[in-house]
């Protein structure tokens, strides 16, 4: 979309605030200061994620709402960074002032108690938790146990907690035992995108998510297996290095099946070239096993894409409702891969049901939030953050 004044002002974006006039001389307006700490591969284009892309839009939004933005890459591998890499966070946070706002993403924070709960006592700190460490799939049970014991021990101790979806929230409060007032949501933005023309509005599906066991590519593999009469074919877009067995074993399970010629595992995209694959799209499938929200759905939404999705974790929010009451998509249990063919029968063999889903996917997509709802809630956040801000002229 060009980058105009009108636009911005349609979806909600504030500018930031401009010096003023006082006795003709020219008062620059001063801008609060927060630290954010996030995780080195933020823009590491061959992995890209949800979190990575919430952490890059925020920092550019912030300034709006009278928050200028330090950025602090921690490398490592999160959250089970080498020793190098924790006493480099550990010098980062100690060298800040004592009373400056830090907000920390999760996965660099949360593995780290060590360092993280003795700087709460001197720092004004909020965590913001993309997805609960122990929710990830695909890792060792005593390793999960592990890394969910140290996220509850740092969440207590920080005056803040934001999550990502309604749902994060109550997750949180319930699973950490956390102070309701103290976890805050602050949902993803969504940039209104010009209408998918589709291909023919029906046979092209797409699936944007990391490549991960997670994300449950399997099982559309197997739904799609069971309707190999109908005429589909299947773009999954997203990062192939994060776990390269799962990988491997998802493209055994296509050759298996025979979908080679109909199932293609594009890797990462960006830009133009993953704007161009939303724009071929008829129908956006996500396979997921937990979701806090679900950026790739409001992605679709954004461009009247509609979606067939799991029922997990935030995904219902992130689907929504159209003003008129229109849901713009399906979801389906998150353990039934036959349910998910159903589904994928009934909208081949139903038009009524496309034209529903499709009409309610552009009501949705006129009544998204931008991102400046996103900042304006994350500032609100620091912006009660115990004690007061310092000021940077």
């Amino acid at each position: 979309m060009t980058d105009t004044t009108l636009e911005k002002a349609a979806l909600g974006y504030v500018p930031v605030q401009q010096p003023v006039l006082k006795n003709a001389e020219i008062i620059p307006m001063s801008l609060r200061s927060v630290h954010f700490v996030m995780p080195g591969s933020v823009n590491d284009a061959t992995a890209p994620s949800g979190g990575n892309a919430y952490d890059r839009r925020v920092c550019l939004d912030l300034p709006g709402f009278g928050w200028q933005v330090h950025r602090h890459l921690a490398e490592g591998d999160w959250p089970r960074p080498a020793q190098a890499d924790r006493a480099q966070l550990a010098r980062t946070l100690r060298e800040l002032p004592d009373g400056t706002v830090v907000l920390l993403d999760g996965i660099v924070a949360c593995g780290v108690p060590e360092i993280v709960v003795p700087e709460a006592q001197r720092l004004r700190l909020a965590v913001l938790v993309h997805l609960p460490l122990g929710d990830e799939r695909g890792i060792d049970p005593a390793v999960a146990a592990e890394l969910d014991a140290l996220e509850r021990t740092v969440l207590r101790a920080v005056p803040a907690v934001i999550a990502t979806s309604d749902w994060a929230v109550r997750r949180l409060v319930s699973h950490h035992g956390l102070a309701p007032e103290r976890v805050h949501v602050a949902a993803p933005g969504a940039d209104i995108a010009p209408l998918a023309s589709g291909t023919d509005g029906v046979s092209r599906l797409l699936c944007v998510a990391s490549v991960t066991p997670r994300k449950g590519q399997h099982r559309l593999v197997e739904a799609l297996a069971t309707v190999t009469d109908l005429p589909w074919s299947c773009v999954c877009v997203g990062g192939l290095g994060h776990d390269p067995e799962y990988v491997a074993g998802l493209r055994d399970l296509i050759r298996k099946h025979g979908l080679q010629d109909r199932l293609h595992l594009a890797g990462p995209q960006a830009g133009a070239e993953l704007d161009a694959s939303y724009a071929a799209a008829d129908l956006m499938v996500l396979t997921s096993y937990a979701e806090t929200y679900g950026m790739a759905v409001t992605e679709a939404l954004a461009r009247g894409i509609p979606v067939l999705a799991t029922d997990v974790g935030g995904l219902p929010e992130a689907v929504g409702r159209a003003p008129d009451g229109g849901v713009p998509g399906i979801l389906v249990p998150p353990e039934d891969p036959a349910a998910l063919a159903a589904e994928l029968r009934g909208w081949f063999g139903e038009a009524d049901v496309r034209r529903r889903l499709k009409a309610a996917a552009r009501g949705r997509r006129a009544a998204l939030d931008g991102w400046a709802t996103t900042a304006r809630s994350l500032a609100g956040v620091l912006g009660r953050l115990p004690g007061e801000p310092r000021r940077v002229a």
